[in-house]
């Protein structure tokens, strides 16, 4: 019965990924997510020798899930994300400290007491990535929350760092004295947190992405820890989803994943906040932007993370409406790492019921920009920044932009002329083009939409 249970969980699993990955098939997705772990759960209840301490284990980590589903706005959803993922690997951790110190529980060692050659390389390798995951998505939480910035570490300390590592686990696995894991643990636990530091705002998504692969790779190295088919299954599908996810966004972004995950944090430490002070800009109100929006025949909108700040998607769906009933032709513009991770744009205007074939992707509407009367982009930085493509010297430098520069008009709506969370001012706002509209984004669309 437990293992059918578990079978049908796994199965679960993968069509929840396969569910997960379109926007119009997501919420029967997350359905199947849901169904899965719940099997997941009732299994563990059942093969567990005390049923009552399994209980009150899922009871309350179900009532903190609703406690904090209840409370976390969008905004807030990479963060999240990135707290789940360090729970994860703090639980891989634990439980390969347990099974080091206590063999005998997992029926890992002989008589004697030695653990079998397999059952420490899974320990040490399982171990490493857990704590890996676990301080790492820390610093990840605290940079996303806005807690901590970075700074600049060597390539050549992390490389040090990792070999050690390695070594350790090696020695580890050949003496199996249980000290070398705790060097290991140590060690990896130093190097989650100088991985992460160093790594630049915009390739956030990309570590998120990362991450959320680390841990279903430490969950993995759980399930062989515990000979539980369900847990390498599933830690299997999400370590390979990620990474391949990573791969994908790497490629949209024109940069390799050694180049994003070994950086050293040179640009982050230098903002370019204050050099916009001396430079003119054109800064128009609500009413200047909804004439050239009523008068224009194609409009591109371009979320950012100023919209999930903002909270502005529902207002730009019903200016898009206004819009679309004067004839307007409008569109969505999706760069690949808006926001703070994979797919947040995708999740707001699909909350805001923005139809899913007005929603394009970069490859798909670039070209549009360049026939387009108005582009309008709210809040997204970074992903429109013409140093991307002009400046060497930019952290930025190489990753595809979307070319909003090309539209006869772009209207841009930020809170201020602060640069964005790379901390690269743009180029695009000094462009004779450009009209700036300062403020909160919804209440500027709210204001927008009156006038229309």
């Amino acid at each position: 019965m437990i293992n059918l249970l578990y079978l049908a969980a796994a199965v679960c699993f993968i069509f929840a990924l396969k569910g997960l990955s379109s926007a119009s098939s997501s919420r029967g997705g997350n359905l199947f997510g849901i169904v899965g772990m719940g099997l997941a759960c009732f299994a563990v209840s059942l093969s567990s020798s005390n049923i009552g301490f399994a209980m009150i284990a899922m009871a309350l980590g179900g009532m903190i899930g609703i406690f904090i589903s209840q409370r976390v706005s969008m905004t807030q959803l990479p963060e999240m994300v990135a707290g789940f993922h360090s729970l994860v690997g703090l639980s891989a951790l634990l439980i390969d400290f347990a099974a080091c110190f206590s063999p005998q529980l997992f029926n890992i060692c002989d008589y004697s007491g030695h653990i079998f050659t397999s059952s420490l390389f899974e320990i040490g390798l399982g171990g490493a990535i857990g704590a890996i995951t676990f301080t790492g998505s820390v610093i990840a939480f605290m940079k996303l929350r806005g807690i901590y910035r970075g700074g600049v570490i060597p390539i050549s300390f992390n490389f040090l760092l990792l070999a050690l590592i390695l070594l350790t686990i090696l020695v580890f696995v050949f003496t199996g004295d249980s000290l070398y894991f705790v060097i290991v643990a140590v060690l990896s636990l130093v190097f989650g947190i100088t991985f992460i530091v160093p790594i630049g705002g915009a390739d956030m998504p990309v570590v998120v992405s990362m991450l959320n692969s680390y841990s279903g790779w430490a969950a993995s190295g759980i399930g062989f820890t515990l000979h539980n088919d369900l847990l390498i299954i599933t830690g299997a599908l999400v370590g390979a989803s990620g990474a391949i996810l990573s791969y994908i966004m790497c490629k949209g972004m024109n940069r390799s994943l050694f180049e994003v995950l070994f950086s050293t944090g040179e640009f982050v430490a230098v903002s370019d906040e204050g050099k916009s002070e001396n430079r003119s800009y054109k800064q128009g109100a609500p009413e200047d932007a909804a004439f050239l929006l009523k008068n224009a025949s194609s409009v591109i909108i371009v979320p950012g993370y100023g919209m999930a700040t903002s909270q502005a998607q529902h207002a730009l769906k019903e200016m898009s409406d206004i819009l679309k009933k004067e004839g307007v032709s409008v569109k969505y513009a999706i760069h690949p790492v808006a926001g703070r991770m994979p797919g947040h744009m995708n999740v707001l205007l699909a909350e805001a019921n923005v139809p899913y074939e007005d929603v394009f992707e970069l490859d798909e509407i670039n070209n549009d920009f360049a026939s387009c009367d108005v582009a309008f982009v709210v809040g997204a930085n970074d992903v429109t920044n013409p140093a991307a493509k002009n400046d060497p010297t930019s952290s930025i430098y190489g990753m595809p932009i979307l070319e909003v520069s090309k539209a006869k008009t772009v209207l841009f709506l930020k809170r201020s002329m602060n640069p964005g969370y790379a901390g690269v001012d743009n180029e695009l706002f000094y462009a004779p083009n450009t009209m700036l509209l300062l403020g909160d984004a919804k209440k500027t669309t709210e204001a927008i939409i009156k006038v229309l």
